[in-house]
């Protein structure tokens, strides 16, 4: 029984987490679709309709709903980590080009920043991507897009409303050398299919179970909205450096053993936490949509 514990622990902790899970992006996303002005929801909906994978969110959704189809849409940067279709640039040949694509490499790197104890950034690109896709998908005075600009357009949305997210994820604004929690073994008690694994996996499941789609996840997010404050908008290098200064409160006190155990404690102000930025991230998601999509007819040369 102790050498099958032992290698469920090693198994959960060797295994890559990914950032929110699907309802913490879903959730974010549904709170930024509450920001989205009439034009800028028609935008997002134009846009996505135009992805190769539009029809899988549709059927993942199991609606046409254009809130429910956008919240998809946001996990799709993760799926992608177990599509065939796409590959590990970093040590896989590329796969094919997919029609309506402009690249299909995975992009792990894209997902988090590491920092150093002063704040200085050590590796990933997850900010700078936030604000390179920002750039591409701000209109251009006077366009006529190109099939090649659509999908480039239609590729870059669902990548920047999964990484905003992402970067509300404290873990993925983390410290170089424990790989942003994924290598801090923890007991977790709370979760009876999984008590043994990494903090950066707790921290991702904080939201709820990663199914959660329908009407339960939009009572969720009201609740989430009803209950906590908008945040200040600010800009990408502000979304980095809170998540960074969180990191004093998303790591568990040790005490005397290497393995810390999730008490009841930290799990209540763990949930809150992941709450406040999940709400976070979206609003700031949604304005920053709004200010992109939101006046009329922004879209109409395409």
């Amino acid at each position: 029984m102790r050498q099958f514990l032992y290698l469920l622990f090693f198994f959960a902790l060797s295994t890559p987490a990914l950032a929110w899970n699907a309802a913490g992006h879903r959730q974010a996303a549904i709170i930024a679709w509450q920001q989205l002005s009439p034009p800028a929801r028609a935008a997002v909906e134009r846009i996505l309709a135009s992805h190769p994978d539009y029809e899988r969110w549709q059927e993942k959704a199991g609606t046409r709903d254009g809130m429910a189809v956008f919240a998809e849409a946001s996990t799709w940067p993760d799926d992608i980590r177990k599509d065939p279709r796409f590959y590990d640039e970093a040590r896989e040949t590329a796969t094919p080009p997919l029609p309506g694509l402009p690249d299909t490499a995975r992009h792990k790197r894209w997902h988090y920043v590491d920092m150093d104890p002063e704040g200085r950034v050590e590796t990933g690109e997850l900010d700078r991507q936030i604000e390179r896709l920002s750039r591409l998908l701000r209109p251009r005075k006077g366009e006529t897009a190109s099939p090649a600009r659509q999908a480039e357009i239609s590729y870059a949305l669902p990548w920047l409303a999964h990484l905003v997210a992402d970067i509300h994820q404290p873990l993925h604004v983390g410290r170089h050398d424990d790989e942003g929690g994924n290598r801090v073994a923890i007991e977790n008690p709370f979760n009876r299919r999984r008590p043994f694994g990494n903090l950066h996996a707790y921290w991702d499941d904080l939201p709820g179970p990663p199914w959660l789609r329908g009407k339960r996840l939009e009572k969720i997010a009201a609740y989430l909205i009803d209950n906590y404050p908008p945040p200040e908008q600010g800009n990408v290098a502000l979304w980095r450096d809170e998540s960074h200064r969180l990191l004093a409160r998303v790591y568990p006190d040790t005490g005397d053993t290497p393995r810390p155990r999730i008490d009841e404690r930290f799990q209540r102000q763990a949930r809150d936490l992941a709450n406040r930025r999940v709400v976070d991230a979206g609003y700031r998601l949604g304005r920053l949509l709004d200010s992109l999509f939101g006046q009329p007819n922004t879209r109409e040369s395409q």
